[in-house]
C-alpha cells in the first residue's frame, strides 16, 4: 500500500479532530525520563496500551491508544524526514505532540503530559485556529 502525504495529513487531521478537547494541564512533569525508542508495539507496551492499528505502511505505522490518562494517536516513522514532514503538516490542525526519535504521540495536553512522564520526548504544540472558527455571540 502506497501512502501519500495528503492521505497522511488527512489521517492526522482526523486523528487530531477526533481527539481534540480541553486538556487539564496540571503541574508540569517533575522529571522527564530519557526519550524512549522502539517499535510502535514496544512504545505502546511502555504506556500500557493495546494499539488499535489504523495505518500499517512501510513509511508510517499509526494506531489509536487508550490508557487511564485518555485517548491518543501513536505513530512511528521509517525516517526522521518523514516524521518531521508529518508533524509539520499535522500541526496545522492544532493539538499536542509528544515527539521522540521516529515516533510521535498526539493527544490533549493532559494525555501528552502524562505520556511524557513515561516516554520522555519533547512537547510541540499545534497551531490554535479557534480564534478563526465561526463566531458565536452569547
Amino acid at each position: 500500500m502506497r501512502v501519500t502525504r495528503p492521505m497522511l495529513a488527512g489521517a492526522a487531521a482526523a486523528a487530531v479532530l477526533a481527539l481534540a478537547g480541553c486538556g487539564s494541564g496540571g503541574d508540569a512533569a517533575a522529571k522527564v525520563p530519557p526519550t524512549a525508542t522502539g517499535s510502535l508495539e514496544s512504545l505502546a507496551a511502555e504506556v500500557k496500551c493495546k494499539p488499535d492499528m489504523q495505518t500499517d505502511a512501510d513509511t508510517i505505522r499509526q494506531a489509536i491508544c487508550v490508557t487511564s490518562d485518555g485517548k491518543f494517536v501513536l505513530a512511528t516513522f521509517s525516517t526522521d524526514r518523514g516524521q518531521r514532514e508529518w508533524i509539520n503538516e499535522a500541526k496545522d490542525y492544532g493539538g499536542y505532540y509528544l515527539v521522540g526519535r521516529k515516533w510521535v504521540a498526539v493527544g490533549d495536553d493532559g494525555v501528552v503530559t502524562a505520556l511524557r512522564g513515561t516516554l520522555g520526548g519533547a512537547v510541540e504544540i499545534g497551531t490554535d485556529h479557534s480564534a478563526h472558527s465561526h463566531g458565536h455571540s452569547g
